[in-house]
C-alpha cells in the first residue's frame, strides 16, 4: 500500500556518519529527526498525506449520506484501518524486524504506547464537537490551526526538541498562510476590517469565548500532546535495548491505536445516542456502497499521520496538512472561479515556511 521506506534513500548531503551506521541496524531510528533536512521518504509520504486531507472534505461531502450513524462510520474506519495496516506490517516488515517489534509486547505496553493517545485523542474530539456547534466554521479552522504551535511545543515538553528562532518565525508564518487561505487576514488593508470586527464583541466571556475558542484551543493543546506522544512511541527518546524506546513499528503502532480507539468508542456508544440508534436501525443504517469511499481514504490517511510522524515529525506533519488545506481549495475553485489571490499568496507563503523551518534547525550554542 505504501512505499517502503527502503525505496527512497535520503540524499547524501543530510547523512551522518551515526545515520549510516544506525541505518544498518534492524531497528533503526527514522531516516529523518524533526529538525534535520527532509529525507525523500518523509517528502513522499508527506505529499501523500496533503493530497488526502485535501481530497477528504470533497470525498465526504459527495459520498456520506446526511443522516448517517457518525459512530458507525469511526468504527467501521477504524476496523478498515486494522486490516490496513496489518497487510502491510505483514508484507512490508522483514521476519527479524517484526519479531524485534513483537518482542516484549504486552497489554501493559500496549495501554502505554496507545492508550493514552487513544484517550487524549477521544478528549480532543469532544472539545471539538462542542467548538463546532459555537463557532462558525471559518472561526473554528483558523484557530484550529494553533495545533502546529502546540505540536511544537508539546515536543519541546515531552522530548526535549527545542526550535530555532527561524523555525518559530516559519511556524508563525505557517499560521499565517492559512489565515491568508481562509481569508482571515485580507489581503487588502492588511486585517485591519478583520481586526475591527474580531474586536467589537462586547462581552469576552460570552458562550462564543467559553463554549467555543476556549474548547478549540484546548483541543489543539491536547492534539500537539497526544501527536508528540506519539511521536516519542515511533521514533524512541532513549539508547535503552527496549524495542518501546528504540521506536514503535510504524504499522505495529497504527494497529495498537486502532483497538484502543474502537475500544473508546464502544464504551461511549453504551450511554450515547448513536448508540441507542445503532441498537434500533442497525450499524449500516443510511449506508450506501459508496460510503465506503471516503472511509477507506480517511483510514490510509490515519496510516501516513503515522508515517509521517515517525520520518518527518509532528511539527511537520502541520506543514502537510496546511498543504492539504490549499489543495482542498485549489480544486474546489478549479470547479467553479480558479484559483484566488488569496490561496496563491497563502501557498507561497507556508512554502516558505518550510524552506525556512527545513534549513534552519536549532544548534547547540
Amino acid at each position: 500500500f505504501f512505499p517502503h521506506p527502503n525505496r527512497f534513500p535520503p540524499p547524501p548531503q543530510h547523512l551522518s556518519p551515526s545515520t549510516d551506521i544506525s541505518r544498518t541496524t534492524s531497528t533503526a531510528a527514522p531516516e529523518t529527526q524533526e529538525q534535520d533536512g527532509l529525507s525523500r521518504t518523509a517528502i513522499v509520504f508527506m505529499g501523500l498525506l496533503a493530497l488526502q486531507f485535501g481530497l477528504q472534505p470533497i470525498l465526504v461531502r459527495r459520498f456520506t449520506p446526511q443522516g448517517i450513524n457518525k459512530s458507525s462510520v469511526v468504527l467501521v474506519q477504524e476496523m478498515i484501518k486494522f486490516v490496513i495496516a496489518g497487510a502491510c506490517f505483514h508484507l512490508q516488515t522483514g521476519q527479524h524486524e517484526k519479531r524485534t517489534a513483537l518482542a516484549g509486547w504486552s497489554v501493559k505496553s500496549w495501554l502505554a504506547v496507545a492508550g493514552i493517545p487513544a484517550a487524549l485523542y477521544t478528549i480532543q474530539n469532544i472539545a471539538s464537537l462542542l467548538a463546532y456547534q459555537n463557532l462558525e466554521a471559518l472561526t473554528f479552522n483558523v484557530l484550529n490551526q494553533t495545533k502546529i504551535l502546540s505540536a511544537a511545543l508539546c515536543c519541546y515538553l515531552v522530548m526535549g526538541k527545542k526550535q530555532s528562532k527561524v523555525q518559530v518565525f516559519s511556524l508563525l508564518m505557517l499560521v499565517a498562510s492559512a489565515m491568508v487561505m481562509e481569508k482571515v487576514i485580507p489581503l487588502k488593508n492588511w486585517g485591519i476590517a478583520a481586526a475591527k470586527s474580531s474586536l467589537g464583541s462586547p462581552d469576552l466571556m460570552s458562550r462564543h469565548v467559553t463554549h467555543g475558542v476556549v474548547p478549540v484551543l484546548f483541543a489543539s493543546f491536547i492534539s500537539g500532546l497526544a501527536g508528540a506522544l506519539t511521536q516519542k512511541n515511533l521514533q524512541g527518546a532513549s539508547k535503552k535495548a527496549s524495542s518501546v524506546t528504540k521506536g514503535r513499528n510504524t504499522y505495529l503502532f497504527s494497529m495498537e491505536m486502532t483497538v484502543a480507539s474502537a475500544l473508546v468508542l464502544l464504551v461511549s456508544l453504551l450511554v450515547s445516542s448513536d448508540g441507542k440508534a445503532m441498537s434500533q436501525n442497525g450499524l449500516l443504517h443510511k449506508w450506501t456502497p459508496q460510503t465506503l469511499i471516503p472511509i477507506l481514504t480517511n483510514s490510509i490517511g490515519g496510516i501516513l499521520v503515522g508515517l509521517v510522524t515517525k520520518h518527518a515529525g509532528s511539527v511537520r506533519k502541520g506543514f502537510a496538512l496546511i498543504f492539504g488545506l490549499l489543495l482542498s481549495g485549489v480544486i474546489q475553485a478549479g470547479s467553479s472561479n480558479g484559483v484566488s489571490t488569496a490561496q496563491i499568496v497563502g501557498g507561497l507563503l507556508a512554502a516558505c515556511s518550510l524552506w525556512l523551518h527545513t534549513t534552519n534547525p536549532y544548534r547547540k550554542p
